[in-house]
């Protein structure tokens, strides 16, 4: 995805540069401006007392970003559309994956320099739970934003268990009224198949506790069988994104687990109902991150800073004066550049609300959020979660101390350079410094609001993993098929 660039304050910087140092032109100035517009641009900003921030002297301006075409892409797609790339001196091609695995394995290659990646792929591999790299994340991209789709037909099997007021279902449905649907299906002999999109993915760890919260069992991985189908009541198996409506149609899922807009999709096509969103599931949960190599973040200290820079504006963007800009970013993620979906089913999520049930739409304000309550900023305790549900479920198979937890977390999660790139953003007006949380230690306070009220303290995983009813315990491994 190419455009012409236009003259930024990063431009106007570099050229500053460029005049001192004998007019020999720095590389990102390969531009189809010519010399005399920018130095007229420039001359013209000097006359009139514009001020400018200083620049990065970044060390590679030219990147390759990848993502999935969802709509919490949408922090690069602005800070693309908005200019807030080249502010900081970076010239940036956007190009979408084919699936979360190929977008790691080229992340890793260096074939890209970063891409938007779901929280628990740099955790998964940097402990090198299905590939071994170490992959940080100096970002997270956004809360919530996913939620669980049924076919019509399991809709219809499920409603007679479904609690319902003045003729609407009570809202958040629990997977107990999933539950008889599925103990026919198995009293029938036939197996209940549903999609998540990658076996590290929000998606998944979402599902499972969904599903493990009313009940049913999702299954376990082990070392030996990476299917996490294991005394399994619900067959879990990925499926890209984009042809989650399309898989669920053809019979061969029964359901799914997927960001937007592939839960709306479902509703307009009139294949499907999304009974419950990841609000209801944790409330204002982490979603994505924006994931580089360890190698990347030490070898280009100040691109990452810029990065991060450009990134955090664009999710203020997004977020600013109560969501105004939601219909535009609507507009610009309907391309077929980035998730080529129509922008009424991305709007049916985007701005504010969630349609369930074909008529049922809801508000629901929170559904996406890239800015406030400080979601950008990469918590220890958000990664220690998804830490919890890997060895819940056991892909890390043996019992770890706290300590490796949260030393985990920290060799992958960077808020130090978040809040470096946040200072300078302040200093540059930006944003306002009530925007982050400069005093935390990277831990949220303890949590309760899940959709089975169990209390979560990133502190305490181990406590955690007790706590919850369904799932593997203290010393537990998988065993030969067995928990042992």
């Amino acid at each position: 995805m190419q455009r012409t660039k236009r003259v930024s304050a990063a431009t106007i910087s570099s050229f500053k540069a460029f005049l001192a140092n004998g007019l020999q032109a720095p590389k990102h100035l390969h531009t189809s401006l010519s010399a005399a517009a920018i130095v007229g641009t420039l001359a013209t900003s000097l006359l009139s007392g514009t001020a400018y921030a200083e620049i990065l002297d970044v060390e590679k301006d030219e990147l390759k970003l990848g993502f999935i075409k969802l709509t919490d892409m949408a922090p690069l797609a602005i800070a693309y559309e908005k200019g807030f790339f080249e502010d900081e001196g970076l010239f940036v091609t956007l190009e979408p994956q084919a699936n979360w695995k190929v977008l790691l394995d080229r992340v890793i290659t260096g074939e890209l320099d970063g891409a938007h990646m779901l929280a628990g792929q740099p955790l998964a591999a940097t402990i090198g739970y299905g590939t071994k790299a170490h992959i940080v994340t100096p970002f997270s991209m956004d809360l919530n934003g996913n939620g669980i789709t049924v076919s019509n037909k399991i809709w219809e099997m499920m409603k007679p268990h479904v609690p319902m007021a003045d003729g609407k279902p009570v809202h958040p449905i629990k997977a107990d009224s999933l539950k008889p649907v599925v103990d026919a299906f198995r009293d029938e002999g036939k197996p209940f198949n549903m999609g998540m999109v990658f076996p590290v993915s929000t998606h998944n760890y979402e599902l499972r506790y969904w599903l493990a919260s009313g009940g049913i069992h999702p299954g376990f991985y082990s070392k030996q069988d990476v299917s996490g189908q294991i005394q399994a009541e619900v067959l879990l198996s990925v499926t890209p994104p984009p042809q989650m409506p399309a898989t669920m149609d053809a019979g061969t899922i029964y359901g799914y687990c997927v960001g937007e807009p592939w839960n709306q999709q479902a509703v307009f096509k009139g294949i499907g109902v999304p009974v419950i969103t990841d609000y209801e599931i944790w409330k204002n949960n982490p979603e994505k991150v924006f994931g580089l190599t360890k190698k990347f973040t030490q070898d280009n200290p100040n691109t990452t800073l810029a990065l991060t820079k450009a990134l955090i504006r664009a999710a203020k963007w997004l977020d600013e004066n109560e969501n105004a800009n939601r219909p535009e970013a609507v507009e610009i993620l309907s391309r077929a550049e980035y998730v080529g979906a129509d922008a009424e089913v991305i709007a049916a999520s985007m701005t504010g609300t969630f349609e369930y049930e074909k008529g049922d739409k809801r508000a629901v304000p929170d559904f996406n959020v890239f800015y406030r309550y400080f979601a950008t900023y990469p918590y220890y305790s958000d990664a220690i979660w998804y830490l919890t549900q890997m060895r819940r479920w056991g892909q890390i198979a043996e019992q770890k101390s706290d300590d490796w937890y949260a030393q985990t977390a920290s060799s992958v999660y960077l808020p130090d350079i978040y809040l470096k790139a946040a200072r300078m953003l302040v200093d540059e007006g930006h944003v306002a410094e009530k925007d982050f949380p400069w005093q935390t230690d990277g831990y949220r306070e303890p949590t309760s609001a899940f959709i089975d009220a169990i209390s979560y303290d990133g502190r305490k995983p181990n406590a955690y993993l007790e706590a919850l009813s369904i799932g593997l315990k203290k010393g537990q491994i998988i065993e030969d098929g067995k928990v042992k």
